[in-house]
């Protein structure tokens, strides 16, 4: 299997995010709840093409089929929802805090015209599967010429 790299953004773009993500790393390993701004993640996303669809695989477990969002066009597909906290109880101390809750949203180009009509999206043990069938390669037809 072929992997191709997609950059979307620059990284100098994303220095000042990245320092405000570490100054909120750093304050929420002593409380949890801590937040510069609205808590986002990023779940990971996996897409391939085969010659008749494409793809789509979204990790995302502890996310509720209800509280996901599918969008899909001809060129792109838009994946969000939220994952919500579960608190611990009111007398326990947190000793490790890695989970990623809060709201996500990932919109993907899609590697050939797809027909938004033929998707199919399934939900099962954390994973959403995305299959979307791809629209039928463009025919040439001659046209013979008479003369005139």
């Amino acid at each position: 299997m072929e992997y191709i790299k997609i950059r979307f953004l620059d990284d100098f773009g994303q220095l000042g995010s990245k320092f405000e993500k570490t100054v909120e790393d750093i304050f929420r390993s002593v409380s949890p709840s801590f937040t510069l701004a609205e808590r986002t993640w990023k779940p990971p996303m996996d897409m391939n093409e085969t010659p008749d669809e494409v793809i789509i695989l979204a990790e995302i477990p502890g996310v509720d089929k209800e509280d996901l969002d599918v969008e899909i066009s001809s060129k792109a597909v838009r994946i969000r929802g939220n994952r919500f906290a579960r608190h611990c109880s009111d007398n326990a101390t947190y000793r490790l805090a890695e989970i990623q809750y809060g709201k996500f949203e990932r919109i993907l180009f899609l590697p050939a015209p797809i027909d938004p009509e033929v998707v199919s999206a399934a939900y099962q043990n954390g994973l959403l599967e995305i299959r979307l069938a791809k629209l039928p390669a463009e025919r040439t037809h001659k046209v013979p010429i008479q003369d005139g």
